[in-house]
């Protein structure tokens, strides 16, 4: 009998039942946090660039961390919505292989667990503002973190329960999807798990290959078509996705989080950086940090 340890926890953030219209039309949000909608009335629509998907009513919407997406309603839209940090030992997301907008039909388990996560965890609304660009700060992240510190065991317990419960209808759908996309070679898949534990090591193409017992060349070949990217680029996007978060999440100074991703010095961090994101570091931490009120 197999064993398999629990290493996925998350840490949630918002939940909330709330009306929308025509303002709720937001683009290029990429977020370091899930983001999971059940839609009861109206409708909308989120899109990247590979996937256009109608937020219809009765059922569950994932859009995984750091997965670029645009938000819109046209006229009116009714939406329970759930935002979650997602942590495990390696930094291995559930959905590691596949960032796509996830839709499934929600069955009557489903609209209980969410009204229920609701009913345990007030007081976690958006009062500000819908628009991310004014609820994504450190400050209140470090707000609602304070309320998962206050919860009791009982009620962490439920709320982990119900986030795994979620979850897991999504899970089958994304691994069916990336299998049928590439079936990724196990030491393709080993070395996206070492490039995960080691983004603060060095890390070069000969090491990689050299683990896994193959040529250079033949390795990052395999790569490319197992993943979509070459090797040095798919580190520099994981380096910076963890650069968000510690962004995001901390008050590390630049050089700092420069070193704890892996980069020998910060002008060329601040490069890669607006380079992946489209915005330097310190605009990236203003806009996440600086307080407004809308």
């Amino acid at each position: 009998m197999n064993t398999r340890l629990l290493r996925h926890t998350f840490s949630l953030l918002h939940i909330d039942h709330v009306y929308l219209n025509h303002t709720w039309n937001y683009k290029q949000v990429l977020s370091p946090y899930y983001r999971l909608y059940y839609i009861d009335e109206g409708e909308g629509r989120i899109a990247n660039a590979q996937q256009t998907i109608n937020l219809e009513p009765g059922h569950l919407y994932l859009i995984p961390s750091f997965t670029l997406c645009d938000l819109y309603c046209g006229h009116y839209l009714s939406q329970y919505f759930i935002q979650f940090f997602e942590e495990t030992p390696d930094g291995m997301s559930l959905f590691q292989n596949n960032r796509n907008l996830l839709t499934i039909k929600a069955g009557e388990t489903d609209m209980a667990n969410i009204k229920r996560l609701l009913e345990i965890n007030p007081g976690r609304g958006i009062n500000r503002s819908d628009n991310p660009k004014v609820y994504e700060k450190n400050a209140f992240y470090r707000e609602y973190q304070e309320l998962n510190n206050r919860q009791s065991d009982a009620v962490y317990f439920e709320t982990q329960g119900i986030l795994l419960q979620l979850l897991s209808r999504f899970v089958s759908t994304a691994q069916s999807a990336a299998t049928d996309a590439v079936a990724i070679p196990s030491k393709i898949l080993d070395t996206i798990s070492y490039i995960q534990l080691h983004l603060k090591q060095p890390l070069t193409i000969a090491l990689l290959a050299s683990r896994v017992n193959q040529h250079p060349d033949y390795f990052s070949r395999q790569f490319l078509q197992s993943t979509g990217e070459r090797p040095l680029q798919y580190i520099h996007i994981k380096r910076i996705e963890r650069a968000q978060y510690l962004i995001t999440t901390t008050n590390l100074s630049y050089a700092a989080i420069a070193s704890e991703t892996g980069f020998e010095n910060l002008p060329y961090f601040s490069r890669l950086f607006k380079k992946i994101t489209g915005i330097p570091p310190n605009k990236y931490r203003q806009q996440n940090q600086s307080i407004d009120t809308v």
